[in-house]
């Protein structure tokens, strides 16, 4: 089958429908941001004997629970949703999430918290799968890499909403320390069935379409939205499109397809996926997970107040990944990753030893985390956008799971454990090698992309990796395109 409609979705001028897509799917990374956020900001009044009593160990594991769930979610709805759509998934993952959070709020002890944060986390990691491919899909070549910084950037508008709540709802002169807790669970419940209605209208994408045999559908489904946007333009005609490529539609593809192609055809480019998703995964969740308990450990923080500290840092995530958002389509996606993640490493440095060396209060350090963060995040962005886009279509979903699930094993599920073990101690120095340990993971990982990673800035999707599906086209053993990683 020839078909041109890739070269269709990319040439679309912005329009309501792509704010649609954005609102609509950019409501994932404001749950997880607010779950995080909220543990993080409970996390010290969860010690109270009057809510559930954890240590601050358990605090810990509580986070690694809810992040190995997140994995296997990602593992288990990426594989359905290459098999069986991006639509359907992401509308299932939604209601698993709503679920979830709600069971969260009834936690009787720690063993019932931990098993419903795992919950939780599986709802978290299949949206991660579903959403990240269905973005890529439908979003103009020219401003995705903007777009899905912009959206993996608003975790930390739900971490503003998660610290602003947080100080409402652990204040026991507002809200009785029993319950405030138990409320802040309700808020991501409450947030995501509003999103559920606006997501009922979102189409499944084209371009899964016409790689299963069902071009028909996936004609009649960018036709209308193409009327729409037209129609929106006041019946101009729009931009002709260039392009076509042709498909076999019988040909089939299971789960062996992912590793023969991320191991045999793009080693260097999974060399580079895992190495972003590693370090990212270590410092954020390790850092951001414990941090009211360095706050309240080190320098007397009460734990109602932990919010007042968590909204800049939060403020300051968000502001790096819209500021510097543009600058990864315009000057491209490897001096931009490579300088993010390399900063923010030499930075996050500096800051361990002033912490070690008593230099800082609870003030300088939220200001040393901001500036820090305000580059690591448009760069833990980036690692998303970097695995949604060198991958081909046929495996995009199970790809992210993969590279996701691994690189949070490998990073994220340690450090949170870790800092927590670690500033149990109580030493200064002791914390300074968890800053130490995330400050070279991110060094590292800036090396590696600027040595071998993709530019894959203003490409359409099957210039960076053509689907398997392609007549002619890749076979194993496949090459890594000398043009792409120039």
């Amino acid at each position: 089958m020839r078909t041109d409609i890739p070269a269709r979705l990319d040439r679309l001028p912005w329009s309501r429908f792509h704010w649609t897509v954005v609102i609509g799917l950019g409501i994932t990374w404001i749950l997880d941001g607010l779950e995080v956020t909220m543990v993080g900001s409970l996390g010290a009044r969860l010690q109270d004997r009057g809510t559930l009593g954890l240590s601050a160990a358990q605090v810990g594991f509580a986070a690694t629970a809810y992040l190995i769930g997140a994995v296997a979610g990602a593992l288990g709805f990426g594989y359905l949703t290459d098999r069986y759509g991006r639509r359907k998934l992401f509308i299932v993952t939604l209601g698993w999430y709503i679920a979830a959070t709600v069971l969260t709020a009834t936690s009787w002890d720690v063993w019932s918290f931990v098993a419903f944060r795992f919950l939780t986390g599986l709802g978290i990691g299949g949206e991660y799968s579903a959403i990240n491919s269905t973005i890529d899909e439908l979003i103009p070549a020219k401003r995705r890499g903007f777009v899905d910084l912009a959206i993996n950037g608003t975790y930390w508008f739900g971490a503003i909403l998660g610290s602003g709540a947080s100080i409402v709802l652990l204040d026991p002169h507002v809200v009785n320390q029993h319950v405030g807790w138990r409320l802040a669970f309700g808020i991501g419940a409450v947030l995501a069935l509003c999103i559920v209605f606006l997501r009922e209208g979102l189409p499944e994408s084209p371009r899964w379409l016409m790689t299963h045999g069902r071009m028909d559908e996936a004609e009649a489904t960018l036709a209308r939205i193409e009327a729409a946007v037209r129609a929106e333009r006041g019946g101009r005609e729009l931009p002709p499109s260039r392009g076509a490529m042709e498909l076999d539609p019988a040909r089939r593809h299971g789960f062996a397809d992912v590793w023969r192609t991320m191991l045999r055809a793009y080693p260097q480019r999974t060399f580079v996926a895992f190495s972003l998703m590693i370090a990212q995964a270590f410092l954020y969740n390790a850092f951001f997970f414990t941090e009211s308990l360095v706050l309240v450990t080190f320098f007397g923080v009460p734990a109602q107040s932990v919010g007042y500290y968590i909204f800049p840092f939060a403020a300051g995530n968000l502001l790096g990944a819209l500021l510097l958002g543009p600058l990864f389509d315009r000057v491209g996606r490897k001096p931009m990753i490579a300088a993010t993640y390399g900063g923010s490493g030499l930075l996050l440095l500096a800051t361990g030893l002033a912490f070690e060396r008593g230099l800082l209060d609870a003030t300088t350090v939220t200001l040393c985390w901001c500036v820090t963060f305000f580059f690591a995040s448009a760069g833990a962005s980036a690692a998303y956008l970097t695995v949604s886009e060198i991958f081909p279509l046929e495996i995009r979903a199970i790809a992210i799971a993969l590279v996701y699930g691994i690189g949070t094993l490998a990073g994220g599920a340690v450090g949170p454990a870790l800092f927590g073990a670690l500033i149990a101690t109580r030493s200064l120095a002791s914390v300074f090698v968890g800053y130490a340990i995330g400050a070279t993971a991110m060094v590292a990982a800036a090396a590696i992309e600027l040595r071998f990673g993709v530019e894959a800035a203003r490409r359409d999707l099957e210039s960076i990796a053509a689907p398997l599906s392609t007549v002619g086209g890749p076979r194993e053993p496949l090459q890594e395109p000398h043009a792409a990683t120039a």
